[in-house]
């Protein structure tokens, strides 16, 4: 029985308590049932009888009674108590609990997925870094994140689209221009410019690959070097980001809001809302209605348009386009966005907490043998996508990434994260992974077939009931991690997932030494090793890290 089974026939039990009478409530729409910590409280509880005894009008334990009277007459359940002041502690039997593992191993790559989310529409922006540069390390971050985010959304049935927003217009791609022109030229890069090895790459790819651009006029000049090393740029981006297995959906480009009109229609919708007025000359947006600290600029007095003006635009663009949720991510440096693009959405007549969502990474340090890692070879002043990859590997990045909730500060220590001890999360996890395929090679070496005439029962020691309790968690913590945006928890519960099949492994022989027999003990210890395997499996590749075999 899983967890999602235990709560619905908890669920039941109250309706067929309000159906007899002895109960005058609604019967909830869900019922929470977790995993106690305290192992000598059974294998789950509920706090239902507790939510439901004041609008029942009687005391938590005697609504807890009838719940549990009901429950008692199920098959598979073999005790149920009533702990405090009516919490529900439920013990399934061994045969019922055991039969999790053939129910995993059956929906193989399936397990775990939900519709938790079904029918959501969301649209997840991330990284989006300017198209001046390599990715740095706070944009690897959201790669990680942001990819497993939407790997995890997708799982819980939500509808999503992955994003990445180009910044191609305005003052950085002007002086980013003029860094590739002044490098191609043998000149000084003007002070404020770009520079790194990657500066000097570009312009000479430029003038290798556009015969007769250094004999253009100067303006023509450096139109030729927008153009041409805004498009490499952006490819070497989207190189990097699909060798650390991201990717999206949809390359949003800022300039061709602005070359459609969308911007000039952006600000004529805002004002049929109410919202915008002109002042001193420029037209502005008066977000101070809704809790942003001073109205914003959308187009200035000289007539030039704002940042802001392609951010209202945007944020149109994802409603007009489908998007019930629009997903920002941002780096650390963006607070000050939060409360404005949420002004954005209620100045077009959305729900600012519904509609729209801004999430803020914190800052990522590398320490290698103890001291700060700060340079790039390459970018100069940055630690790159690149690099990242280059130091501990693109599986070891994306889950330590990923295993921190956004709003911490994180340091990837490069010494620890490529050695192989339990002490490395990452390698921890694949090293679990790896065990059980081992496990399986040997039955297979051993011709030992994983018997159809599977005996859950026999699963019923202290180590094989916390490992399939841990188990039956997986649908639960991916639901959680969707609804709150943080893939952590996944990552978290692999750990934790691989922590106690390592103690089954310890404490209980799987398979036969020797000259030993073979017997329905083995099949069944082999059918939770399988189940296992599949569950680290199925989370590993929602965090975008492979499963190794051997290691």
């Amino acid at each position: 029985m899983t967890p999602a089974e235990l709560s619905h026939a908890v669920q039941v039990a109250v309706r067929t308590a309000v159906e007899a009478g002895e109960l005058s409530v609604d019967v909830p729409e869900q019922v929470t049932v977790e995993r106690p910590k305290n192992r000598e409280h059974g294998d789950y509880a509920t706090n239902v009888a507790l939510q439901l005894a004041k609008p029942a009008g009687k005391p938590p334990r005697a609504v807890a009674e009838l719940v549990a009277a009901r429950l008692r007459e199920l098959p598979g359940v073999a005790k149920v108590d009533i702990a405090g002041p009516g919490f529900l502690n439920i013990t399934l039997d061994a045969a019922t609990q055991g039969e999790l593992a053939r129910t995993i191993v059956e929906a193989g790559e399936s397990y775990g997925r939900n519709e938790a989310l079904k029918g959501l529409k969301i649209n997840l922006e991330f990284v989006s870094a300017n198209p001046t540069g390599p990715i740095h390390i706070g944009g690897v971050r959201w790669a990680a994140v942001g990819d497993s985010l939407a790997r995890i959304l997708k799982a819980t049935g939500a509808d999503v689209t992955t994003e990445y927003y180009l910044n191609d217009a305005g003052v950085q791609i002007s002086k980013f221009a003029a860094s590739l022109q002044a490098a191609a030229n043998g000149k000084p890069v003007p002070a404020d410019g770009y520079v790194g090895e990657y500066i000097v790459d570009i312009a000479k790819a430029i003038t290798d690959g556009v015969p007769g651009v250094l004999d253009l006029p100067e303006t023509e000049q450096l139109q030729a070097f927008r153009t041409h090393g805004l498009g490499l740029m952006v490819a070497e981006i989207q190189r990097s980001m699909d060798e650390f297995g991201t990717h999206f959906d949809t390359w949003f480009s800022e300039q061709s809001l602005h070359d459609s009109g969308a911007v000039t229609k952006a600000i004529e919708r805002l004002r049929e809302q109410g919202h915008v007025f002109d002042e001193d000359g420029a037209i502005w947006l008066r977000t101070t209605d809704f809790g942003d600290d001073k109205d914003r600029v959308l187009i200035k007095a000289d007539g030039e348009t704002t940042y802001f003006a392609a951010d209202a635009a945007y944020y149109l663009s994802k409603r007009d386009r489908g998007a019930e949720v629009s997903v920002y991510m941002l780096g650390a440096d963006h607070h000050g966005y939060v409360n404005r693009l949420k002004a954005i959405a209620a100045c077009a007549g959305d729900d600012m907490d519904r509609n729209i969502e801004v999430k803020i990474g914190q800052f990522v340090k590398m320490l290698r043998d103890g001291e700060e890692v700060r340079m790039s070879k390459r970018a100069g002043n940055i630690i790159t996508i690149d690099d990242v990859v280059d130091w501990i590997g693109v599986d070891a990045a994306r889950y330590t990434l990923a295993r921190s909730s956004t709003d911490s500060t994180i340091t990837l220590d490069i010494n620890l994260l490529t050695s192989q001890t339990s002490e490395n999360p990452v390698y921890y996890i694949q090293y679990a992974h790896a065990r059980m395929c081992s496990v399986q090679r040997n039955a297979d070496s051993k011709g030992i077939v994983r018997s159809a005439d599977f005996k859950p029962e026999l699963l019923d020691s202290e180590w094989e009931s916390v490992l399939l309790g841990q188990l039956g968690e997986f649908p639960r913590v991916l639901a959680k991690a969707g609804e709150l945006r943080e893939p952590h928890h996944v990552a978290r519960y692999l750990e934790e997932v691989a922590r106690d099949y390592h103690r089954f492994y310890d404490n209980c022989q799987i398979l036969p030494k020797g000259d030993e027999e073979v017997t329905d003990l083995t099949h069944a210890r082999l059918w939770l090793a399988d189940a296992t395997r599949t569950v680290i499996a199925n989370g590993l590749t929602l965090l975008g890290v492979s499963a190794p075999e051997r290691m």
